[in-house]
């Protein structure tokens, strides 16, 4: 019996088993992979032509199964080829594909006895061909196998017998850029250059404790507790101490204090060091001289460690990608010659600027990917954040700074350079355009949109240069925060979001189109639009008599989710609003882009927005540069900058869930068609129909039945119309306009470079969020009005009643109703996530909503036939949305992974259900 045989596969890989028929690859493949990773050319042969052994269906067959084998590499997911593969045209398109998706191909060799695998295809009466075929394998097989390697197989394992095939296993093994168990956190570290100076104190600045040896040399650093350094590669060249700085690396790196990317310095040094004919330039001679005059014994391990380097890092379960010149998302855990070369060298183009330096495309302006993307080789004044990769190159070796940032905080730490230790060939300041720190091509979207045409703009103009990014998301250029179709159109049947608190949450393509259209035609300026309100489910049905909706059925659902206290909170008689406040007209300009105005021009910028629901502006131009204005003087009174700062410094903007009084100021058309309408016409003709009737009734005729009807309607109609128009009265600029905020969303500060750059406040109880609206109330009373509360306890009766009772009080004096939330608000109970509120709308409220005569017991009746499911999925989802719309909002992210979540919202709303709900 033959000792077990390990084959050590990489987890993500192109597995091609190689054997003649006979030689037990599919016994293999099923025994050491899970069913779904093998693809069986006999299976696909039965797929394309109902017969596994059909074998002029082959080329099909091979066709269909490499289109699969392409889209399992894409997805990054091991795959097996379960066939013959003893011809090297057919290896040699598979070896193909796995360089097309950057995955190392592994041949797995069974060389089996032709005597062995004649008797197993004699036994099995599907294999009707002769032993001349399985010879035939034989031979090729003989010939392929000193040429795999050279073919392009990375790993080759050849087991020879049937005995040491049935013995083998494989183990899987990770890349070795994988580092995705290390979560940090991590300080990372732009290119040094040799300034071994400027390390040590960047080191020092970040809580690193300097070892040095008997000569006073730094060979290590400790770190603070937890936290570990991350090199961006090009330590070297052009400084003057590379070896200083490769001991110090080197020392970290082996203790485990730190982990290193090589950059494209690194490696030109390594050719050099060998004897490789390259050409002595960009600093490389001042390090083969500082080389020179250390020992053979350094310079060996100097070489030895950077040709160890691995080109990428992804780090914190593939949160975090390090590589020196950036890595688009496509390459990300993969392992090829181009992937490389991407990281050490950037996207070229092969040509070069009127600096002689390389150019490059935008790959960061393109960037879509989760993970954020850390890395360096181009220098830039200023690192700034682009979508979701930061540049950390700040041309120390130039005269400029040697710059860190700290991660997950993503606080960036820079200390200047001692002085310019290599004259730059292009000014760190030189005016640029496209990717941070790039001589770039500027992106195509720079030239295009509609910049001249002066209306609100939509989510899908935001390349236009009259709105430049703020400082953090693209600061000079103002292309960088463009944002594309493909950032909120599906690019098939649905699109997927995954969401912290509710799962994946799927938007379809028919209603992603119909959110597209009033996003791009209506929708205010996409940079402040980082939220839009869920839509809000009502109470369950009740069975009692003259009602549709009651308290009782809140409570009790609550109850029964096991959320105990809750907070009854008056629904005002408005329109729902988001309200963006920024501290100063500037920080409004600087920060979400409101109000710009050309340099030396007059300072026009509102110090916010407000928007409604669908992301439309709530007010034109002057009354909402007026309302926010005053609500910032309410703020500034309130000290509402210092009670939602989240750190040292108060907070320079804040976004507030409001409601915006009154019905009238935004719906004053829908109003004047559909509900006046109806009133005005129930009034005009009820009247003269009860003065027919009774001309009737005079003549003998008995038509009582019809009055009594008729009276009922009359009295119905006029009910209608109070009810409308109580959410109606006259406004004059900002005179009669009522602003009621109940919930702080987001506050955060002017420079998105800090940490963190904001926060969210959906963890923060509804009694917190009250009291913050209360100080806004008292600040201003003529504008902001107050929202009335009860708190109520689901399991204790009396608490039940009380609120029963609050809830009668107020919609008998003519309330709209009230909202029933978790007091806690955020809650999770045994089914997931828990509604955030329901509202419990009152008997004449829903008058409106379902026409004057409602409440005949025959329409209650119908009515309490409604269907709520579908209202509360869509509630759930839209809230789910936009929490975490707001936490990425908190966490720095570009501004499209941003709207990938309001724009999901809003098609959501297009969704077929009960407007009525």
């Amino acid at each position: 019996m033959s000792v077990e045989k390990v084959l050590e596969t990489p987890r993500v890989a192109l597995v091609v088993l190689v054997g003649a028929s006979g030689s037990g690859k599919s016994t293999f493949a099923a025994r050491c992979f899970a069913p779904t990773q093998v693809l069986s050319s006999d299976h696909y042969r039965g797929v394309v032509a109902d017969d596994e052994n059909d074998q002029t269906a082959s080329n099909d067959a091979f066709e269909a199964l490499h289109h699969v084998v392409g889209i399992r590499l894409r997805r990054g997911l091991l795959t097996v080829v379960d066939a013959t593969n003893v011809q090297e045209h057919a290896r040699a398109s598979l070896v193909k594909l796995a360089r097309e998706h950057d995955v190392l191909p592994v041949a797995v060799v069974l060389d089996v006895p032709v005597s062995e695998c004649v008797r197993r295809n004699e036994s099995r009466p599907d294999r009707d061909f002769g032993a001349h075929v399985v010879k035939r394998h034989a031979a090729a097989l003989r010939r392929s196998l000193p040429r795999l390697q050279r073919e392009g197989f990375r790993i080759v394992h050849v087991l020879r017998g049937a005995d040491e095939v049935a013995a083998a296993r494989v183990r899987f093994t990770r890349m070795l850029n994988d580092h995705r168990e290390l979560a940090g956190p991590f300080d990372v570290v732009g290119d040094v250059h040799g300034c071994r100076g400027e390390l040590e104190t960047l080191l020092t600045t970040l809580g690193y404790a300097l070892r040095r040896d008997d000569e006073g040399r730094a060979v290590g650093a400790t770190p603070p507790p937890g936290r570990t350094a991350v090199f961006v590669g090009d330590l070297v060249d052009r400084g003057p101490d590379t070896p200083g700085v490769l001991r110090l690396v080197m020392g970290m790196v082996a203790a485990g204090e730190a982990l290193c990317v090589p950059g494209n310095h690194e490696n030109k040094l390594i050719r050099a060091l060998r004897g490789r004919n390259v050409k002595v330039s960009h600093g490389l001679a001042e390090s083969l001289d500082q080389l020179g005059r250390e020992s053979p014994e350094f310079r060996a391990e100097a070489e030895a460690f950077m040709d160890g380097l691995v080109s990428h890092l992804v780090l914190d379960e593939g949160r975090l990608v390090v590589s020196h010149a950036g890595l688009k998302e496509a390459y990300h855990g993969r392992a090829s010659g181009r992937v490389r070369s991407f990281a050490l060298y950037g996207d070229t183009t092969g040509e070069t600027d009127e600096y002689g330096l390389p150019v490059r495309y935008p790959w960061a302006q393109e960037y879509r990917g989760r993970a954020v993307v850390l890395y360096g080789h181009t220098p830039t004044a200023t690192p700034e954040w682009v979508n979701n990769t930061l540049c950390l190159d700040t041309g120390c070796v130039f005269g400029g700074a040697l710059t860190a940032l700290r991660y997950p905080e993503r606080e960036i730490v820079s200390v200047p350079a001692e002085r310019e230790w290599y004259a730059p060939v292009r000014p760190l300041d030189a005016d640029r355009e496209g990717t941070a720190g790039g001589f770039a091509l500027p992106s195509p979207a720079s030239h295009g949109g509609d910049a001249g045409s002066g209306r609100p703009g939509s989510l899908l103009m935001a390349e236009q240069s009259v709105r430049a990014a703020a400082p953090g998301r693209g600061g000079s250029s103002p292309h960088r925060e463009g944002l594309e179709l493909t950032d909120v159109l599906p690019d098939g049947p649905v699109r997927v979001l995954e969401t912290a608190h509710h799962g994946r949450v799927s938007v379809r393509a028919e209603n992603a189109a119909a959110a597209l259209e009033v996003m791009s035609r209506f929708a205010i300026d996409p940079r402040p639009l980082l939220y839009l309100p869920p839509t809000m489910a009502p109470c369950a049905t009740s069975t009692l008599p003259d009602v549709l909706e009651h308290p009782a059925e809140a409570f009790a659902a609550y109850a029964d989710e096991g959320v105990l206290d809750v907070v009854c909170e008056e629904k005002h008689m408005g329109s729902r609003a988001v309200v963006l406040l920024a501290r100063t007209p500037d920080v409004a300009r600087r920060r979400f882009g409101l109000g710009e105005v050309p340099d030396g021009g007059p300072d026009g910028a509102a110090p916010g927005a407000v928007w409604t629901r669908t992301g439309r502006a709530f007010l034109d131009d002057d009354l909402t540069a007026a309302l926010v204005d005053r609500l910032r003087a309410a703020a500034d009174a309130a000290g509402l900058w210092t009670a939602v700062a989240g750190g040292d410094a108060d907070a320079d903007w804040v976004l507030l869930d409001c409601e915006v009084m009154p019905w009238s100021a935004k719906a004053v058309e829908l109003l004047r068609r559909q509900y006046a309408a109806v009133g005005a016409a129930g009034r005009a003709a009820l009247p003269a129909t009860l003065d027919v009737l009774g001309s009737v009734a005079a003549r003998g005729i008995d038509v009582g039945e019809l009055v009594a009807r008729t009276q009922a309607r009359s009295t119905d109609v006029d009910a209608f119309t109070a009810a409308y128009r109580r959410y109606c009265w006259p406004t004059e600029g900002l005179s009669g306009l009522r602003v009621a905020p109940f919930q702080v969303l987001a506050a955060g500060l002017a420079d998105e470079t800090a940490a963190p750059p904001a926060r969210a406040f959906h963890t923060r109880d509804h009694l917190w969020h009250l009291g913050i609206a209360d100080t806004l109330v008292a600040a201003d009373p003529g504008l902001v009005t107050p929202t009335r509360r009860l708190v109520v306890r689901t399991d204790d009766d009396a608490s039940v009643t009380t609120g029963v009772a609050w809830w009668e009080d107020l919609t008998g004096a003519g309330g709209e109703g009230m909202v029933v939330k978790p007091v806690a608000n955020l809650v999770r109970g045994p089914k997931g996530l828990v509604q955030p509120g329901v509202k419990v709308r009152g008997r004449e409220y829903l008058r409106i909503i379902y026409g004057p005569e409602y409440t005949e017991p025959a329409n209650l009746e119908r009515l309490r036939r409604r269907s709520l499911g579908h209202k509360r999925s869509l509630a759930l989802r839209e809230y789910a949305l936009g929490l975490e719309a707001l936490e990425r909002t908190a966490r720095g992210e570009p501004l499209w992974r941003v709207h990938e979540c309001v724009f999901a919202v809003l098609a959501c709303e297009s969704e077929p259900v009960d407007p009525r709900l």
